[in-house]
């Protein structure tokens, strides 16, 4: 079983989850930027945490053969700070680097008039780079959410068919399938979709422009989910070529997207700017 987890909070886990990921069958992932658990106070932060998810964690990642991939943006929670506001002047210098294979995530947090805002600005972004996006729907409220999502994604210069729809749930994927949008699902251990509730969306929405992934990050979450989305689908009756297409076909097309998505990962280095993960005897 290959897979490739669309949406996952490296810098949130250690080495060992890298291999348990390569042992479970990934081989590939894109990192989307995120807020850090605690607020950020001034753009140079996210320009230093942009950097680490163009350098360090491709890095990172080639020591376990999975190829890392990211998408950039101004987060939907930390939109609503105007100390934060001026990434999105800087955006642009990033978003032509190669491994940013979306904008993102971008959406809703709190679905703020500052959100609004911050969502139009990025998706004229990745219109004028070339990119699709990732758009973020809300954890509260989420049907309200995606329905004022849609209105945004409509008025932009962006085609429904370039952006990604994450966190979505029964109630929001009749919705968002209709939309012509890519179809995002995050599996968790107690909150959001689980493996069972995924099968039972496959079965019956189907599996064009489905994506599954972990979001795994800081908190309660895992990193193998996608794998056992792929087991749950196979005791369901599912063939291997509709995991396949799932946990792999799905996530290299709408990434593909950006004209960028390398699935070799780079011959791992021994450093990174001088630094190494190696500890001890390895």
């Amino acid at each position: 079983m290959r897979i490739f987890d669309p949406h996952i909070h490296m810098s949130s886990r250690t080495t060992d989850d890298y291999r348990a990921m390569y042992d479970a069958g990934v081989r590939a992932l894109v990192e989307p930027s995120f807020w850090l658990g605690q607020p950020r106070t001034s753009p140079a932060s996210f320009f230093d945490y942009f950097d680490s998810l163009l350098g360090w964690e491709p890095f990172r990642a080639a020591q376990y053969g999975i190829a890392h991939h990211c998408t950039l943006a101004l987060n939907p929670k930390e939109a609503n700070d105007p100390r934060c506001t001026p990434v999105l002047d800087a955006l642009p210098r990033y978003l032509v680097k190669d491994n940013v294979v979306a904008v993102g995530e971008i959406g809703y947090d709190s679905m703020t008039p500052a959100e609004d805002s911050a969502l139009a600005a990025q998706l004229q972004l990745a219109a004028d780079n070339g990119l699709p996006a990732l758009v973020h729907t809300p954890h509260r409220d989420k049907l309200a959410g995606l329905r004022r999502t849609l209105d945004v994604v409509r008025e932009s210069a962006l085609a429904p068919d370039r952006v990604l729809l994450d966190h979505l749930n029964e109630t929001t994927v009749k919705e968002a399938a209709d939309s012509g949008a890519w179809l995002g699902f995050s599996i968790y251990p107690d909150t959001k979709m689980d493996e069972d509730r995924m099968v039972a969306v496959l079965k019956d929405h189907g599996l064009e422009r489905v994506l599954v992934n972990s979001a795994a990050d800081w908190g309660k979450s895992d990193p193998l989910k996608t794998r056992k989305v792929g087991d749950a689908m196979l005791a369901a009756g599912f063939s291997d070529d509709d995991v396949d297409q799932v946990l792999w076909r799905n996530p290299v097309t709408f990434y593909g997207l950006s004209g960028r998505l390398r699935l070799d990962p780079p011959s791992p280095d021994t450093s990174h700017q001088g630094n190494s993960i190696l500890r001890g005897g390895e």
